[in-house]
């Protein structure tokens, strides 16, 4: 870096300060709403945005960045002084302009390609601050004796470390069950079964948040292969006085009920999920909620079938289209019996690459089986397929 250059970045940051000490004097008054940063200097870092809020963290006040990539978003937590020290480097490396937001003026600051600061001062956008996020919030919804039976939490409730990644699942579940029970319609009553519920984490919260969160009256019910695992479940809902939690050794295909409102199978080995979805297709379930696992059915039909499509040249390519393919199709298969559809990622990858979540919530709205029968057939001429496992069942 040439002197000269070197001076402007000097001149730069001090000229910066200005703007920091308008941060600073809008927290100390409490009337600062928020802050962006906007036209980032070099596009290949694939970081269009970032966004800055107050937050309260263990009674502290701090500021959360978000960084919003084109791939997935970031966030950090800072102090004051963290902050001010993080937006220097942000605008002298990544950004050219920036926008802090409070209650008595819009500031707005922009740094030229030679470096050079100019500020622009408008009318408040807003009127009120926007509502304050804190650490406890989403960490509520999972709490309780059975965590530490699970051995999630040691004796005083605090989560063991290296259980922390399974408790975040837990919460992340437990939002994305808040959020689906508002899109239909239950009966007082709630009857779920959970199929293939394994060790029960997931079980054992969804019973908790429901029963005694949320004040359902529910049954859950745990489907397991595993006689071991069914026998340890039962203990552990014993010792917390669940009295409608009950585990049940037996394979999915045999389970029999005439009434399901809400079927959950989350991981189900291959044409399991399909055995489960079936099951609340039957039933006629208010909610089927599947983590598929596994994709072999089709990728073994289609073994030996040369593929068109240049994205199957590739051993690891083809794996995650077929995975995709069957997911559509199970997707437009409940779509067929009148169920809306939704098919998002659970939780990060960095937790695990069996992150799909399908969902399909009852719908009055009656479908255009004809119009999805041809979308199926069409994907399976498209891809050598014979037959999914689910429309056998059907």
């Amino acid at each position: 870096m040439s002197y000269t250059r070197l001076e402007r970045f000097e001149e730069m940051k001090e000229a910066l300060q200005e703007f920091f000490t308008e941060l600073e004097n809008s927290s100390t008054q409490n009337n600062f709403v928020k802050l962006t940063l906007s036209k980032p200097i070099r596009k290949s870092d694939e970081l269009p945005n970032v966004y800055i809020r107050p937050i309260e963290l263990k009674e502290e006040n701090y500021f959360q960045f978000l960084y919003r990539h084109t791939t997935n978003d970031q966030v950090k937590n800072f102090s004051l002084e963290e902050s001010i020290e993080e937006l220097e480097m942000l605008l002298s490396e990544k950004f050219k302009a920036a926008t802090l937001f409070t209650l008595t003026k819009d500031v707005m600051v922009f740094i030229s390609k030679k470096k050079k600061v100019s500020y622009k001062t408008t009318k408040p956008s807003f009127t009120n601050k926007l509502p304050e996020t804190h650490d406890k919030q989403k960490e509520r919804l999972a709490s309780g004796a059975y965590l530490h039976y699970l051995g999630i939490t040691d004796q005083e409730g605090k989560v063991i470390p290296k259980m922390a990644d399974k408790y975040r699942q837990i919460n992340k579940y437990l939002e994305i069950i808040e959020a689906q029970l508002k899109t239909v319609t239950l009966p007082k009553q709630l009857q779920i079964v959970d199929m293939g519920s394994g060790k029960g984490y997931l079980t054992f919260a969804l019973y908790d948040y429901l029963v005694h969160q949320k004040g359902y009256e529910a049954t859950v019910t745990g489907i397991e292969l595993r006689e071991g695992l069914v026998n340890y479940c039962n203990d552990i809902a014993e010792k917390c006085d669940f009295k409608n939690l009950y585990f049940v050794a037996q394979p999915i295909q045999e389970y029999d009920t005439n009434k399901i409102d809400i079927l959950i199978a989350l991981h189900a080995c291959d044409t399991a999920t399909d055995d489960a979805i079936y099951k609340g297709l039957v039933s006629k379930a208010a909610l089927i909620i599947c983590a598929p696992c596994c994709h072999k059915q089709i990728r073994q039909q289609v073994k030996g079938k040369e593929q068109e499509s240049p994205l199957l040249k590739y051993g690891i390519f083809k794996e995650r289209q077929f995975e995709m393919v069957t997911d559509t199709i199970r997707a437009l298969v409940l779509e067929k019996y009148n169920y809306n559809t939704k098919v998002f990622e659970f939780i990060s990858n960095e937790h695990t690459r069996k992150n799909v979540m399908l969902i399909g919530a009852k719908s009055s709205k009656k479908a255009d089986k004809e119009g999805i029968t041809q979308k199926i057939e069409a994907l399976k001429e498209a891809y050598q397929i014979e037959q999914h496992y689910l429309e056998s069942l059907l």
